[in-house]
């Protein structure tokens, strides 16, 4: 097609993980989409982030899903950077972070997170929302493309109980869109891994494209957030569900195009270079401090690596 896009159809067999699918629905429209949408599915990334941190399962649940959650909405954009979703609250769970970094405006994410969380006060809650773990907080979207451009960040009160009302509550309020976001994280039954996946609708802003009559109503955008909301958890990590054959069951009536899908790797820019550019600028009292067992010890906190240092060559510059 001229745009790029394909049309989806029932025999559709890739079963690609760590990915971000993007696609489109005419929905009645003669020309142009009247919706546009993301798939994310995440398999050996999201197992390999979560099982380098040992969280406990509801924790890990909540980052499984934000590691989601944060590739469907940097999907929607192109920049050369970082972006970052941060939510902060008073609750067991103080902070959740995943940031996407690309080089190549978007082809390619590479993608990483992690909690901070108090172990024991997670371990008296049963079957907690995202709400009982953040308790009240912001949730915060940031793009950061460099020295020479303007730093975004849009910032919300978390409203709602779950990652999807947060992010809904977010469009509303910031960028006053209408979005309809899905979120699901969780352990394969067959080999017990970690899978995640996300997905997203938006209402195109072009309101003067013709729509067509259709036996299928008047509001394009509540029909097609009800279809979606018939998708479940089990289908939307089922591995063995191709990511463009479960949209065609959503929307195979609605005119669905998709475009070629964004891959997602893991990666940490943590390195021993940078974390001795930070220690050489502590005072070496501090560094003393920080010794354990006449080394210093540093965990990156998104990939769990350690660094060990000889406090003894650590003079500042």
């Amino acid at each position: 097609m001229p745009d790029g896009s394909e049309v989806v159809g029932d025999d559709e067999a890739n079963l690609a993980d760590d990915l971000i699918q993007p696609f489109n629905l005419l929905a009645g429209r003669t020309q142009g989409p009247a919706l546009t949408g993301r798939l994310t599915r995440l398999g050996s990334l999201v197992d390999d982030v979560l099982t380098r941190h040992d969280y406990p399962e509801p924790v890990a649940l909540l980052v499984g899903q934000s590691l989601a959650m944060g590739a469907t909405l940097a999907g929607a954009l192109k920049f050369n950077g970082i972006f970052t979703l941060q939510m902060q609250g008073d609750g067991p769970v103080s902070l959740v972070v995943v940031d996407i970094s690309t080089t190549d405006e978007g082809a390619t994410f590479t993608l990483r997170g992690y909690a901070k969380f108090d172990a024991d006060k997670v371990a008296t809650l049963e079957a907690p929302t995202a709400r009982d773990l953040l308790g009240k907080g912001y949730l915060a979207l940031t793009v950061d493309q460099g020295a020479h451009t303007e730093r975004y960040q849009g910032l919300v009160e978390l409203i709602g109980d779950t990652l999807a009302e947060f992010a809904q509550h977010y469009f509303r309020q910031s960028q006053q869109m209408d979005a309809a976001v899905m979120v699901s994280a969780g352990r394969d039954a067959a080999s017990g891994t970690w899978r995640a996946a996300g997905i997203m609708l938006q209402r195109v802003a072009d309101q003067a494209l013709e729509i067509l009559p259709s036996d299928h109503g008047d509001d394009p955008w509540r029909r097609n957030m009800m279809l979606m909301a018939t998708g479940t958890d089990a289908e939307m990590l089922d591995p063995e569900l191709a990511p463009r054959r479960y949209l065609y069951r959503l929307f195979h009536e609605e005119g669905l195009r998709v475009t070629p899908p964004r891959a997602l790797t893991r990666g940490c820019r943590c390195s021993e270079e940078r974390i001795l550019n930070v220690l050489h600028q502590l005072p070496k009292e501090e560094l003393v401090d920080l010794s354990i067992d006449g080394a210093v010890e540093v965990t990156c906190e998104f990939c769990n690596a350690l660094y060990l240092f000889d406090p003894e060559t650590l003079e500042p510059r």
